[in-house]
């Protein structure tokens, strides 16, 4: 159930929604039991942005709007890289659920499971390998892919935390300013 919006009139694309699960839900209470629905909802611009949210009504379409508007305030950004798959090897945890995410090369597809491939489809994912471990709960699924997602760090990060190019991390070029750095130590121990 997915529904496909337009672009706005700045140019910026519009969100997408996909309820990934509809659960009837009970409470007990002294007059018997008490029935509602909750709707796990996936929300993202196909452009690196996602979130994630929960949506509790008696009638399907309120917890689905109520899940649309949580998952708009749970946006997160994730890094893609050129070839549109992740930066590296992830595993993302929560509760008894775990999801392993592997970059793929281009196309590939997105190898993934129903709760997982909604996220990495609505987060513009196009190459990536994921597997689903241990539990089969949908939510802990989604939420173990956000956390791994979440985790991630894009090869501009890790470059700026080490010191060095983008161009160094992947082997393309010395690195200039290590280089100046070492020699300058040396010259230091010398004296």
């Amino acid at each position: 159930m997915a529904r496909k919006q337009q672009q706005t009139e700045s140019g910026a694309p519009e969100l997408q929604e996909r309820v990934v699960t509809i659960k009837r839900v009970a409470k007990t209470v002294k007059g018997g039991r008490r029935m509602q629905l909750t709707a796990l909802v996936v929300v993202g611009d196909g452009q690196g942005n996602v979130g994630v949210g929960l949506g509790k009504s008696k009638e399907v379409p309120t917890a689905i709007s109520k899940g649309v508007e949580d998952a708009k305030k749970n946006m997160f950004k994730v890094p893609i890289t050129e070839e549109g798959t992740v930066p590296h090897e992830v595993l993302g945890e929560f509760g008894a659920g775990r999801v392993l995410i592997k970059p793929a090369i281009r196309g590939t597809g997105v190898k993934a499971g129903g709760p997982v491939r909604a996220v990495m489809e609505l987060a513009g994912i196009t190459d990536v390998i994921t597997k689903s471990l241990g539990t089969n709960n949908a939510m802990n699924i989604v939420k173990a892919t956000v956390e791994g997602l979440k985790s991630m760090q894009s090869p501009q990060q890790v470059a700026e935390r080490r010191g060095v190019s983008v161009d160094y991390l992947w082997g393309r070029k010395e690195n200039k300013a290590a280089q100046v750095d070492v020699t300058e130590v040396v010259v230091e121990e010398a004296e």
